[in-house]
């Protein structure tokens, strides 16, 4: 079975130490199981919201050119094929050395870990019911098995897909074609609430509305770095909120101390 991970890397993240560490990490795993391993370092979809339209702050996307980075992963899926399955994984995402293959753990069509279901610290998992409200209340047409954590909805850092399941759902689209798609619109101009939304909220709704087989992948795979309680247990460790990391994650020795 052909397996890929792809990763994306674009302009100033580039100069990230944090990042330069984690994709090493995600070549070293990929050669470690036998996984090709891809690197995207220059924007392709450039994918961009509406100027008439469009709520998003003007510093999200002019200053990558009008384009919006947070939706160029989905390159990914113009390589279905060429793969039997692909793995996403955010150029934040550290893999320790010693994990296990995730690709022996997916059997689905779409795999990702579901954040309420990671053993997360109160404080986060309150966030997660605000976050949750606020992105996915009002899209009322499918079911988010809502419950007192929130929304059922796919921490979207780690995606997997079967490209042969999946393809269905594509409509013999490419990439570019899919996120152009109208229903999309709404959620690439970042329209009302969705002013700040990456592709999870986009994502998340495209899988409960076409009803796409899920796998809950289990939470070891996508451990959020201050938020997960078991961080140590996490075979992939997610630097995510760069921002809010220790000089903005730059310090690899205090991070990995950390973990």
């Amino acid at each position: 079975m052909k397996r890929l991970m792809y990763q994306v890397c674009l302009g100033e993240a580039a100069q990230s130490k944090l990042y330069e560490f984690c994709i090493s990490s995600v070549k070293e795993y990929c050669k470690i199981h036998g996984i090709d391993h891809y690197l995207q370092k220059q924007p392709r979809l450039r994918i961009a919201p509406d100027p008439f339209m469009s709520n998003r702050s003007n510093d999200s996307h002019k200053k990558h050119g009008g384009y919006l980075p947070i939706y160029e992963k989905e390159n990914a899926f113009d390589m279905r094929e060429q793969y039997d399955q692909i793995a996403i994984v955010d150029a934040d995402i550290f893999i320790r050395p010693k994990s296990p293959n995730i690709f022996d753990d997916f059997n689905s069509t779409w795999g990702g870990v579901v954040e309420r279901e990671m053993p997360l610290n109160n404080e986060y998992f309150n966030k997660i019911i605000n976050y949750s409200k606020m992105q996915y209340a009002t899209l009322n047409d499918v079911d988010w098995k809502w419950n007192d954590k929130g929304a059922e909805f796919i921490n979207m850092g780690l995606i997997m897909f079967d490209c042969n399941k999946i393809d269905p759902y594509m409509r013999n689209q490419s990439a570019r074609e899919f996120l152009n798609r109208y229903e999309f619109k709404r959620f690439v101009d970042g329209q009302g609430a969705w002013k700040w939304s990456t592709d999870q909220t986009l994502l998340n709704w495209w899988l409960k509305k076409e009803e796409i087989d899920v796998q809950h992948m289990d939470w070891t795979w996508n451990g959020l770095f201050s938020a997960n309680e078991k961080i140590t247990e996490c075979n992939f460790v997610h630097f995510f909120l760069k921002d809010k990391l220790p000089l903005r994650g730059e310090k690899i020795d205090e991070l990995m101390m950390r973990i």
